[in-house]
């Protein structure tokens, strides 16, 4: 996921955006419910004890872009941290909640803060708190349109006759979305393909072509 971020061909998020690898999922998942010091080695949070990670680590990205993605997965469950380099600025986006659901994220989200302030300082920039605040690191969590979560939707309490039922419900509402209605003006401005000299029948909505009407050398 953050290599395919990184990558994307679009020269804002290039030269502004950068998406930390999973050196943060590594460090929540050795220091369980946000424990500073890992119970499993007694030791503090360090970047240095994650060789593997470190040659992916962008230091010229994470001292110079204005903002950092950082995707955290605990519990089966994905949410984003979105930073602000310039405001020292934190925002959370969660599809499931929309603010910490319990003290443990508290203590996890805070531990995440500090990864990241630690990661960026490890990069040769400036910490993302003073050093006397750096381990009470909050972000806000932003109002966003959520995944919906019913008991009868949980993964074992699913009969393959409605995963059926589901799959044909969900793929009715892509297929009939008013989204599509304009998929004829995108064909037409796509670059994909250009007709030497298109004619107004090609052009109608109601012509149908495929692969087989189109010659090829």
């Amino acid at each position: 996921m953050c290599l395919i971020l990184n990558q994307k061909n679009d020269k804002r998020f290039q030269e502004q955006v950068y998406c930390p690898p999973l050196i943060l999922c590594m460090a929540v998942s050795k220091h369980p419910n946000g424990e500073f010091i890992s119970p499993k080695t007694n030791k503090e949070f360090k970047v240095e004890d994650y060789p593997i990670f470190i040659p992916f680590i962008d230091a010229k990205k994470l001292t110079s872009h204005r903002y950092i993605f950082a995707p955290v997965c605990y519990s089966g469950h994905w949410w984003l941290w979105v930073i602000d380099t310039t405001k020292r600025k934190f925002y959370i986006l969660d599809p499931l909640h929309k603010k910490s659901p319990s003290d443990e994220r508290k203590q996890l989200n805070k531990f995440t803060g500090y990864v990241i302030s630690r990661i960026r300082a490890y990069a040769g920039g400036a910490p993302l708190k003073k050093k006397e605040n750096e381990l009470e690191i909050k972000a806000t969590y932003v109002n966003i349109s959520g995944q919906k979560s019913r008991a009868k939707y949980e993964w074992d309490n699913w009969p393959q006759d409605e995963v059926d039922h589901y799959r044909v419900e969900y793929a009715s509402r892509i297929l009939f979305s008013e989204k599509n209605k304009e998929r004829d003006q995108a064909i037409r401005a796509s670059n994909a393909i250009r007709l030497s000299k298109p004619s107004s029948v090609l052009l109608s909505p109601f012509c149908q072509i495929n692969s087989t009407d189109i010659e090829t050398e």
